[in-house]
């Protein structure tokens, strides 16, 4: 098996959505098919954008791209996209982060490779990038965040090396991950209400909530999420409201939620605050997913706490 960094430019062309497809020509067929089965790096070329490297996800499979000859498509395997707590730019103390991509003198080199679409990327590389963007202690990061005093007080934790793979399958880490991206993409702010309320400690009162759960074949992409304040979350989940088509109205089960609940629960106008970078928007397919699969359904209203 094979590591690779994958090129994606927003707004591109073809078929690419980082946490389900890739979208590339025959000239990379073969690289592609010596990473399946194994992890990729999703980096933003220079000209498209600022972010380098974003994200990191792991090909289950390969496929012809149907109707189209020449192209083909690998297959993101479910649950496996997790995009980088911060973003990892391609030079690190001027020398790119990946070897190839250097001249003899660790400049960095222009054209040729560095333009391809597909690189195969060793171990070393990977790991360090990684490690870049999804600190190892993450979890530690978060958990001190809004308690200085933890971090004044408690005696450090025992140093414990975890490998990067190992890391980046557990969902309690991806769960801080995800939640730390998708609060941020919304400023704090409840989508739904519009408030933006911290504890006495200035902890964010708002939740990430997925949108298609990852038990359900969703993915811990931002696209896959929302902040919501805890009880929208709640009702959120048992189908009480949802999005509609346009992404950005708000639905709520009128038979279920009393109009006085909804009015002091909801934004005016019931739109949607959506984040300011539009690449974190809500996907389509996933509020889609939740309209289909989940609002309206399976509740019944007499365990309602409004009752």
């Amino acid at each position: 098996m094979t590591k690779l960094v994958l090129l994606h430019k927003p707004g591109s062309p073809y078929d690419d959505e980082p946490d389900a497809v890739y979208d590339f020509p025959r000239a990379y067929l073969r690289a592609v098919e010596e990473a399946m089965g194994d992890w990729v790096i999703y980096y933003e070329p220079v000209k498209a954008g600022h972010r380098g490297y974003f994200a990191v996800a792991r090909i289950s499979r390969v496929i012809e791209k149907p109707g189209v000859p020449g192209r083909y498509l690998a297959l993101i395997e479910p649950g496996s996209f997790l995009p980088f707590d911060v973003d990892v730019p391609r030079l690190a103390h001027g020398r790119p982060m990946e070897r190839a991509l250097s001249e003899p003198d660790g400049t960095p080199k222009r054209g040729g490779v560095v333009q391809s679409a597909v690189r195969r990327l060793p171990e070393d590389e990977f790991a360090a990038i990684v490690n870049v963007g999804l600190p190892e202690d993450l979890e530690e990061i978060e958990a001190r965040r809004y308690d200085p005093a933890r971090s004044e007080v408690d005696e450090p934790a025992a140093a414990f090396e975890r490998p990067v793979v190992e890391r980046l399958m557990r969902r309690p880490y991806r769960d801080v991950a995800f939640r730390r991206r998708v609060r941020a993409a919304y400023g704090y702010r409840c989508a739904m209400s519009g408030l933006r309320l911290r504890n006495g400690g200035g902890r964010p009162e708002v939740q990430a909530a997925h949108i298609r759960p990852v038990l359900h074949g969703g993915s811990d992409a931002v696209r896959n999420g929302l902040a919501l304040s805890g009880t929208l979350h709640w009702m959120f989940d048992r189908g009480l409201i949802s999005v509609a088509e346009d992404c950005e109205t708000i639905l709520v089960s009128r038979n279920k939620v009393p109009d006085e609940v909804a009015n002091r629960l909801i934004r005016p106008g019931c739109r949607l605050l959506l984040p300011s970078d539009p690449r974190d928007a809500p996907h389509p397919n996933n509020l889609r997913w939740h309209r289909e699969n989940v609002f309206g359904q399976g509740i019944d209203g007499s365990d309602l706490p409004w009752g």
